[in-house]
């Protein structure tokens, strides 16, 4: 089979290639899978240079997250049979023809989604949910700022956040992205953080301020929501997609009255098992029931996986950019 193999950690995935391996075999209480879809995450990229939190032995196949079919059981299996359509995701493999994964780690693919919108679904809405349930604590009526809007993560929380209720301000530096964004899910404000945002965010919110702000981009983003944040609210560190990992003197949050709060949705499930399966219910309830809408920007073939995580290093993706196999 194909698969797209890390062999290195190098910049500009120069340790990346498409190879033929031999395709697994699944053993005791496993399960192969006929990858349809695979979604490239932020992650993945970062993966590859060796700049992630997780990192897997050399070589390794890169790939977070994949939908597809049930290909061969191993031995002991009885919960899945040849040809149901399932989703799943580990920290690597899913940018391969096949994947093994354990019988226990696979869903069902949800019926309303495709197989592209369920690859894309499960880690941005599961961090979207640890950090607005979870950590926030939001509640109906709440204005929630929501950084990196049209980013994959950006776009599941403002998704969520209207579902929970929320008044929502979709922010990002693009009015393109932002047009797009306000046309498919409706914030109740849209805000271009180019060249400052912490003003209109206070007009939005009658000079309030936000009372949670989703932050998956750090640097110079943080050091101004630290600005236009509300008494009493809850500033939710994701991620840094710009590059800088910033700081906050803690006299701010001290004489504002807010919350720097940390949002790791796997790590919340590996230390508290039993909320973890709770929060992974509530997502996939939600997409069950055909209320979320996951985005998905693009579908490229294996090929050409440069030109997906091109997409989104370059941040040209709105929603996510998705990988198949079969094309």
């Amino acid at each position: 089979m194909r698969a797209l193999v890390v062999d290195r950690l190098a910049p500009d995935y120069a340790g990346c290639a498409l190879v033929e391996v031999p395709t697994p075999s699944p053993g005791p209480g496993e399960v192969r899978v006929r990858i349809r879809a695979a979604a490239v995450n932020f992650p993945d990229l970062l993966m590859t240079e060796g700049l992630y939190q997780h990192k897997p032995p050399l070589p390794f196949t890169a790939g977070m997250e994949m939908c597809g079919e049930v290909d061969a059981l191993g031995e002991g299996v009885t919960a899945w049979s040849v040809g149901d359509a399932v989703v799943g995701g580990a920290k690597t493999g899913g940018f391969a023809e096949y994947a093994v994964a354990s019988a226990t780690a696979l869903r069902p693919k949800p019926g309303a989604l495709s197989f592209a919108q369920a690859s894309a679904y499960g880690a941005a809405y599961l961090t979207a949910y640890v950090a607005l349930v979870r950590r926030a604590r939001v509640q109906p009526g709440e204005w929630v700022l929501v950084h990196g809007a049209a980013g994959g993560v950006g776009q599941a929380c403002v998704d969520l956040a209207r579902i929970l209720g929320c008044r929502v301000i979709a922010a990002s530096a693009s009015d393109e992205k932002l047009a797009v964004i306000a046309a498919e899910y409706a914030p109740d404000a849209c805000v271009n953080v180019s060249g400052g945002f912490r003003e209109k965010v206070k007009a939005i919110t009658g000079g309030r301020g936000a009372d949670v702000i989703y932050d998956p981009v750090g640097g110079d983003v943080f050091d101004e929501s630290v600005r236009c944040i509300a008494f009493d609210g809850r500033l939710l560190v994701v991620g840094f997609t710009s590059g800088r990992i910033p700081s906050v003197s803690v006299n701010m949050p001290l004489i504002k009255g807010f919350s720097v709060v940390g949002v790791r949705a796997g790590e919340y499930g590996r230390q508290f098992p039993d909320r973890g399966a709770e929060n992974a219910q509530a997502i996939w309830r939600l997409a069950d029931e055909g209320k979320i809408r996951p985005r998905v920007h693009a579908e490229l073939p294996l090929a050409d996986w440069r030109d997906a995580f091109d997409l989104l290093g370059h941040r040209q993706v709105i929603g996510k950019a998705v990988i198949r196999p079969d094309l």
